[in-house]
């Protein structure tokens, strides 16, 4: 009996060790690189001049889970809290939903079944260019021509 526990304890320590990413120089895919928890750095959004905006930063949080999840949410400080767009209402934004990665183009598009904004966004599937920095940062922009904005994000 004590032989099976220790056969099951070394299958789930080899099951960790192939599931983290190895530091060897191997490519790691995109979409693994992407799983976790990640705290917003900076948001750029200029004005409609195209000069950087003023706007107060925000707080906040995204999520990507390994089985095609995801999460986003930012709080405004309360100085923008009448701040509202198709992603923010009153200061807040929060969308959650499934998420599918393009490699080949940097792109991960978010698909979205709710958000606190309602209709404006749910239903939506929401493409975004992405880039990885040399430290470590991800990079998330739209793929919109009509949105001016991007996000550096840092994993936790």
């Amino acid at each position: 009996m004590k032989g099976w526990r220790v056969l099951v304890v070394v299958a789930a320590m080899a099951g960790l060790v192939v599931a983290q990413p190895r530091e060897t120089g191997e490519h790691v895919a995109d979409r693994e690189r992407l799983v976790g928890a990640w705290r917003l750095v900076h948001i750029d959004s200029p004005g409609p001049d195209g000069k950087a905006g003023s706007a107060p930063q925000p707080e906040g949080m995204m999520i990507y889970t390994r089985d095609g999840h995801m999460s986003v949410q930012l709080m405004y400080p309360q100085a923008a809290g009448s701040l509202s767009n198709q992603y923010v209402k009153d200061g807040y934004e929060a969308s959650f939903g499934s998420y599918d990665v393009d490699e080949a183009r940097h792109t991960v598009t978010h698909h979205v079944l709710g958000s606190n904004t309602g209709s404006l966004l749910v239903g939506k599937d929401l493409p975004r260019r992405y880039s990885f920095t040399a430290e470590g940062r991800l990079l998330i922009e739209p793929v919109s021509r009509d949105e001016h904005w991007s996000v550096a994000w840092q994993h936790y």
